[in-house]
């Protein structure tokens, strides 16, 4: 009996169970990190998006030669180059939700060797209809590799800090592969025909299909219900109908069949949200827009791409048509603001575990109001230097935006639903750049259009006005088969008039980038530095500081923890 008392204090579980949940709360607060293999893995998905940009802008400087060779009428020249971007546009969505359902790295296989596969059949194919065909099937193929590599980086890379960092390295090759397409691709041009610039993918995506299984895991949500095709073709066709709208309305005004399809694309999406809103397991979870997070970086990228894809083209045409030079010449221009944002996308997750995102990224966003106030002062005679300057200086102050606010989408959304919100991301920026370039590019071509009739000639026939105003390219064409006076006169009051209408562009993108960058810093203001505070409560909880409002139940499942961390 009196042995009893020591019996009772051998058998301590109680005091042992705290440390297994202990254990539980460490892992938690400190995920594993990224090895070797994973940075290597990292190094074969970047291959991946840095040729959906290359091919883009390579084909650009091959147009020429494919024009003269196939002989394609100008409707068919339209969908060689618009046919690529469409589809990927389309399917993004669709690919990001397939990927959780079936795997993310086997999607991305599939789409690399069909990527492969379609480059062979662009390469060598006789005639303008078979080209575009091969552009189509590139279109659908590279849908799936953003979305693909950008959920993986989130699996891979579990660690915040070290995902920020493999976030801004995958935004980089983006533009990367802009620096690289015009380069080699004028190399290639200059040696062999126009086909060898689609070549230049295959040895790519078949070293993607060696290194993918040996360096990436496959991630799937086992829980993932049925593809419903209906919500699929509804995403498809409202993506694709509303940007061939836009980039039509933009090339010939407000006719009647672009504003029906546009119109018709807006219907099929409010159609598509309101199935999402009645699925027992939706295509496109949209509760993911309760993310504060997720919904504010979703704004700010459509509203950088509406931005950013609409200052391309004025610059590149006030470098052709204003400043004379040759699209090779313009191209070589913005290859410094290209390297510098490549740079600045890479070194900005960095900064990003010292200052909070919000600050960082609205401080990009009101250094970017610099080169538009620089733009707002263009006049015929500016040198060529201020736009590469300027161009430069967006490229430095872009990096946050795109890296850190990438990483807030895709942090903000629980593993399961990486790859949708993955294509959520891209889709913002073709939307944007899409709306960019026809609203925005009206308000120059109003300038342009309204100057120019108070400024042209006398003596110019009906015909050459309406194609003077049509663009300032346009104007120059027909000023050069006027007499040489008449001519001259033309030719000064186009570039008046497009410089005006560069100007009055900036001024408004200076007030959206201002509204943009108060509108981040208002709304992220509570999200820690990258990696800071991962314990805690979900965006809408956490105090104005930035502190959290009280540790995570140390019982409560990983999952759910993880679902109710901040985003970084």
């Amino acid at each position: 009996m009196n042995r009893l008392p020591p019996v009772r204090r051998v058998c301590r579980p109680t005091l042992h169970t705290p440390k297994p949940e202990d254990s539980r709360v460490t892992i938690e607060e400190a995920p594993p990190r990224a090895g070797r293999r994973e940075w290597a893995g990292l190094a074969a998905l970047a291959l991946a998006t840095l040729m959906i940009t290359f091919d883009m802008f390579v084909l650009l400087l091959a147009l020429p030669e494919i024009t003269a060779d196939l002989r394609p009428s100008t409707v068919e020249q339209l969908w060689i180059l618009d046919i690529y971007g469409f589809l990927v546009g389309g399917f993004l969505i669709t690919m990001g939700t397939l990927g959780d359902r079936i795997g993310r790295r086997k999607l991305l296989m599939i789409g690399a060797a069909s990527f492969a596969v379609a480059s062979l059949l662009c390469a060598f194919a006789p005639t303008a209809e078979l080209l575009i065909v091969g552009r189509a099937l590139l279109g659908i193929a590279g849908s799936t590799l953003a979305p693909s590599t950008l959920a993986l980086i989130t699996n891979m890379f579990q660690d915040p800090k070290q995902r920020g960092v493999a976030i801004g390295i995958w935004a980089g090759g983006f533009t990367l592969g802009s620096i690289l397409g015009p380069v080699v691709g004028g190399v290639m041009l200059a040696q062999f025909w126009w086909g060898s610039v689609f070549l230049l993918a295959v040895p790519v995506m078949v070293l993607l299909l060696v290194v993918c299984p040996l360096l990436v895991p496959e991630f799937r949500n086992p829980d993932a219900g049925k593809l419903d095709l209906t919500s699929a073709l509804l995403s498809v066709l409202a993506i694709v109908a509303f940007i061939y709208g836009l980039k039509e309305v933009t090339r010939h005004g407000w006719q009647v069949l672009p504003i029906i399809v546009g119109v018709a694309g807006i219907v099929l999406a409010l159609v598509f949200v309101r199935r999402q809103l009645h699925l027992t397991d939706p295509f496109m979870d949209l509760r993911l827009f309760d993310n504060r997070s997720f919904s504010t970086m979703l704004v700010g990228l459509v509203l950088y791409a509406l931005i950013g894809g609409s200052s391309m083209y004025y610059i590149t045409q006030f470098l052709q048509s204003v400043s004379g030079m040759t699209p090779l010449m313009a191209a070589f221009c913005l290859l410094p603001g290209m390297v510098v944002a490549t740079i600045s996308a890479t070194v900005a997750p960095l900064l990003g575990q010292r200052i909070r995102p919000a600050y960082l990224i609205s401080g990009g966003i009101a250094g970017i109001i610099i080169p538009f106030a620089m733009f707002s002062q263009l006049g015929t005679d500016s040198s060529p230097t201020t736009l590469i300057v300027g161009f430069a200086i967006m490229g430095l102050c872009e990096g946050p935006l795109l890296s850190l606010g990438t990483n807030l989408v895709v942090g903000s959304a629980p593993p399961e639903k990486a790859g949708s919100s993955a294509s959520m991301t891209q889709v913002a920026n073709e939307a944007g750049s899409s709306l960019g370039v026809a609203v925005m590019g009206s308000v120059g071509a109003a300038v342009y259009v309204a100057q120019l009739d108070d400024t042209a000639p006398a003596g110019l026939s009906g015909d050459a006005v309406e194609a003077a105003r049509e663009n300032v390219a346009s104007a120059l064409t027909v000023a050069s088969d006027l007499p040489p006076q008449l001519g001259d006169q033309l030719a000064t009051a186009a570039k008046d008039a497009f410089a005006s209408g560069m100007n009055v562009f900036a001024i408004v993108c200076m007030a959206i980038l201002v509204v943009a960058a108060v509108v981040i810093a208002a709304l992220l203001k509570h999200v820690p530095p990258t990696g800071a505070e991962e314990a805690g409560t979900d965006d809408t909880g956490a105090d104005d500081t930035g502190e959290a409002s009280a540790p995570a139940d140390p019982s409560a499942s990983s999952t759910d923890q993880a679902d109710a961390r901040p985003a970084n």
